[in-house]
């Protein structure tokens, strides 16, 4: 596609889902540039399964633009285990007045997502390449909002992703749809590290091809999170809470 027939069909596949208030020209500018970036680089290196430039569009920039809503005005939000900049980027391209920081261990994936930023003259983007149990230690209890899409379980996945959120803020888990299993064996483990359910909402949307559903755990900070908490990920992933 160029620019054109892709800024007419991204800014349709957003207004399709509820989204059409998020996108712009300018941002589905953006957005194209993001895409071919994505897909050329994915060609050395491994980034995403998702190579389809129709697809990318739903199933990267769409999915990751559900979590806008749940996103309060001006807040600082950590995106733990980012990958190729997952929903940290479309959220940064889609919310200028946030601040996010794009957080994975992968060094290279850290790389491209810093260039993208630069290419896009996104200045409200941080990409850390470290490691989510170790860069808490200077970061703990800081931000407003700490979100995680399709990284790990729930129940090891809050131990990773709770400390860093400050009191009154929200740990967002971004899931496929009918991950109530996983909530139930992490209910003891978010409680500990100082959260409760706000709510869980399902997002639903059509490619060509399937339908496609993500659903959205919000949870509310409480209490203040154990400094004994995370702890090293060997220890988390072999007896989570």
């Amino acid at each position: 596609m160029n620019l054109q027939e892709y800024t007419d069909y991204i800014k349709k596949a957003f207004s399709d889902c509820g989204m059409g208030d998020l996108i712009t020209d300018e941002k589905a500018e953006k957005f194209y540039n993001f895409s071919n970036m994505l897909i050329e680089t994915n060609k050395v290196m491994n980034l995403t399964a998702i190579t389809d430039e129709k697809d990318v569009v739903l199933k990267h920039f769409v999915d990751s633009a559900t979590i806008c809503k749940y996103i309060p005005a001006s807040a600082k939000v950590i995106d733990i285990g980012c990958g190729a900049g997952f929903p940290s980027l479309p959220l940064a391209i889609l919310r200028e007045d946030v601040c996010v920081t794009a957080l994975d261990s992968t060094a290279k994936r850290i790389d491209f997502v810093k260039r993208v930023a630069n290419a896009l003259s996104l200045e409200n983007i941080n990409a850390v390449a470290a490691r989510a149990e170790e860069y808490v230690s200077d970061t703990r209890e800081t931000y407003d909002i700490c979100t995680s899409r399709a990284v790990a379980r729930l129940n090891v996945l809050s131990e990773l992703c709770i400390p860093y959120i400050k009191v009154g803020g929200s740990f967002i888990a971004m899931k496929a749809a009918k991950a109530d299993e996983e909530y139930d064996e992490a209910r003891n483990a978010i409680g500990r590290l100082g959260c409760k359910l706000d709510r869980s909402e399902t997002f639903e949307f059509e490619s060509e091809s399937e339908a496609l559903s993500r659903t959205m755990y919000i949870f509310t900070k409480t209490k203040n999170t154990s400094t004994e908490f995370p702890r090293k990920y060997s220890v988390i992933s072999k007896r989570p809470l």
